[in-house]
């Protein structure tokens, strides 16, 4: 087993989904068992109605009122009682079912933002949606039934040990058939759990189809792909469909066993007891009673069942966290310590002054998103900053003053306010210069609230070219000691380039700044310009400079054309 996130150190060795419910449940042993003492006794009491009903008969037939009015106070007591402990079983089953269910976003939360960029490498973003979407809400059902399913068990024993001491071949009759019960519901749980596992899997595929068509219904508009795409999920979605379907057979069976199964046992215990009755055996109370304890095991027999059920479901979910935290992220941290300097890749060669607007010009676009990685620690590889290599440094460290903006960053939904100004400190002018600075000044004055206007999930009310405006705004505002930008105005046009390069100059100028692009706006800009081909760095110089030196370079930003 992998090592689970540092933010919990506490967590034990999850190897598999039933320790890891087991873990959930004693993270909130206290709750649980106040719960399952609230059901234990809200199931006693009603196991025990039945029998106070049958005095309270026996004494309406002997004509005695004061046994009748005391078993009739008894009956109301026993029912205040029933009454208080419904309500605290169900408030502490609910209490229990969020626990779980919150516990677990927590800690994949907290994993999934350890993994970083190593998480969509590793699944797709339908599996881990379906986490938030079904799991949770599994592995708290787990949790809220072993409140039920507990006192159901205990009430199940009272009732047989009730049936022993009053009429010894009916208490044995409860006392084998409830686990041959068990027993022959026991075979529909295996093929229960493999449909489950499969429906969930061809959900997971689904949520990850619908995401991407989403994320690209504007370039499958361009290309005219909707139709096909359209077919692809619709495909897909009959998968599931007939995958629920599958799920739905053995759960409907199951359901049915939870009523004919109980149901045989009941009319063969009141078939039993009448047949006592007539034969003077047994009072006409005790035969009441005997009917009520059979119609009131349906209840306890069922919530074994559906515990069952729950459990399977639980299990399979919690099959899907664990596949989630047992995901290491491919980059670690040390504990060394940088005061800065320069950045240098050793592999590429690329170098990076401190205070010195870079330019990267790669001839192939793959080449400088490699460099841009290693940089920033998203990849492995030799690169030292300052004095020290960059993988000795904690990885948090690394992250908070080198940041790597690609055109995959996203804007989140919440207020643009809020987006753009990620860390919560800056100012009304501040957020202003940065806007400017990324010319994007334009796109919230157009918006009805301005900066305090909600963004919808992946601003898709912007363009491609507003959102890389946006973006660059953020990075800016987020002021790293390092700025790493890869192709920061591959979607505006070139009047709003021409003003980007030139304020971004100026936006950063003396802090370390590297700007992967191949657009000559931009590159006459930078203070210095390196060219990459071939991952190898092959001339450095100003843009002019190695226009006029290097026929590769030239070629590579002028696109062939003179």
């Amino acid at each position: 087993m992998r090592s689970l996130p540092e933010a919990d150190p506490g967590l034990p060795d999850l190897r598999s989904p039933i320790r890891f419910l087991w873990w959930n449940a004693r993270r909130q042993a206290a709750p649980l068992l106040t719960g399952i003492g609230f059901a234990t006794l809200w199931w006693l009491v009603q196991a025990l109605m039945p029998a106070v009903l049958g005095k309270g008969i026996e004494a309406v037939t002997a004509k005695d009122t004061s046994a009748l009015l005391r078993w009739s106070a008894i009956l109301l007591g026993l029912g205040l009682v029933q009454a208080f402990t419904g309500i605290m079983r169900h408030r502490m089953a609910v209490y229990c079912w969020l626990a779980a269910a919150y516990r677990t976003v927590q800690l994949t939360t907290r994993h999934a933002a350890r993994l970083g960029a190593t998480l969509p490498k590793r699944l797709s973003t339908g599996e881990v949606v379906s986490v938030g979407n079904s799991d949770i809400a599994h592995i708290g059902g787990s949790m809220d039934i072993l409140l039920r399913g507990a006192g159901a068990v205990v009430a199940i024993v009272t009732v047989t040990v009730i049936l022993i001491s009053t009429s010894l071949p009916l208490g044995l009759l409860v006392l084998f058939g409830v686990p041959l019960m068990a027993a022959a519901v026991g075979p529909l749980l295996r093929p229960l759990h493999r449909r489950q596992h499969r429906h969930r899997e061809l959900t997971g595929e689904l949520s990850t189809r619908a995401a991407d068509i989403v994320a690209g219904l504007r370039v499958l508009r361009g290309i005219g792909g909707e139709q096909v795409f359209s077919e692809r999920y619709r495909e897909e979605s009959q998968r599931v469909r007939r995958a629920g379907v599958g799920v739905a057979t053995v759960e409907s069976v199951l359901e049915g066993a939870q009523v004919v199964l109980p149901g045989l046992l009941i009319a063969l215990v009141t078939g039993v007891g009448a047949s006592f009755a007539v034969a003077g055996e047994i009072p006409t109370g005790q035969l009441v009673a005997f009917y009520l304890y059979a119609v009131f095991l349906i209840g306890p027999m069922r919530t074994l069942t559906e515990a069952a059920d729950r459990i399977t479901k639980g299990h399979v979910a919690a099959g899907r966290v664990i596949r989630i935290l047992s995901i290491d992220p491919e980059m670690t941290g040390g504990t060394g310590e940088s005061d800065g300097g320069v950045l240098r890749d050793s592999f590429s060669g690329v170098t990076v002054q401190p205070g010195v607007l870079t330019a990267l010009a790669a001839s192939t676009p793959g080449d400088a998103v490699a460099v841009a990685d290693r940089l920033g620690r998203y990849t492995d590889g030799d690169v030292t900053f300052g004095p020290a290599e960059l993988r000795t440094l904690p990885l948090a460290e690394v992250r908070s003053r080198i940041l790597v903006v690609d055109n995959g960053a996203r804007l989140f939904n919440g207020r643009l306010r809020d987006e753009l100004d990620v860390r919560g400190g800056a100012t009304d002018d501040q957020i202003s210069e940065a806007l400017d600075a990324a010319c994007a000044t334009d796109i919230v004055e157009a918006l009805p609230d301005g900066l305090d206007s909600v963004v919808s999930e992946a601003g898709r009310e912007f363009s491609g070219g507003q959102q890389q405006r946006l973006r660059l705004a953020r990075a800016l505002l987020a002021d790293p000691e390092v700025l790493v930008l890869v192709e920061p105005t591959s979607a505006v046009d070139a009047h709003s380039e021409a003003r980007i390069a030139e304020r971004l100059a100026k936006a950063r100028a003396g802090r370390t700044t590297l700007i992967c692009t191949t657009s000559p706006l931009v590159l006459d800009r930078a203070d210095h310009v390196i060219h990459v081909q071939g991952g190898r760095v092959r001339a450095e110089g100003t843009h002019r400079e190695l226009l006029d030196g290097s026929p590769e370079y030239a070629a590579t930003v002028t696109r062939g054309e003179d």
